[in-house]
């Protein structure tokens, strides 16, 4: 490796990642405190190498084709708490300490009032009741 070589993604967690046609995984980012959903970006094996080893995150931009580290130029900066991979290795829980609004349209999160309006289901008493009475749960 020449010294101004970029360093790849640990091999090891590189491997564990299951990417979509384009080579991304869907990264998730909360709150760290508060466990709010704050938004939802797209992560290749470079812009994960970045938000593990420089603390703030970092998205591939599908529609720019670039990477982009949050808050840059909004100011409004996300400050990388953990990472985690979920069971089938194609999703990120990036937990952060966002600074400012997470959306880019300056809502605090990508869904406030975006709400759809689904009626609410029966919760655990309707999820026991279906396994009592032999059905699958999920």
């Amino acid at each position: 490796m020449t010294p101004d070589a970029t360093p790849a993604l640990d091999p090891v967690i590189a491997g564990r990642l299951t990417r979509d046609g384009n080579g991304l995984v869907a990264a998730i980012v909360q709150q760290h405190d508060t466990r709010e959903v704050l938004m939802l970006g797209w992560m290749d094996d470079e812009a994960l190498r970045r938000t593990l080893t420089e603390g703030r995150v970092t998205f591939w931009s599908r529609s720019r084709g670039q990477y982009w580290r949050k808050g840059d130029t909004s100011g409004h900066v996300q400050h990388v708490r953990s990472v985690s991979l979920d069971c089938d290795g194609d999703a990120l829980l990036v937990q952060v300490d966002q600074v400012g609004a997470a959306c880019h349209t300056g809502a605090r999160t990508c869904f406030d009032g975006r709400d759809l309006g689904a009626h609410p289901g029966g919760g655990a008493a309707a999820a026991g009741g279906a396994a009592a009475a032999g059905g699958v749960r999920g």
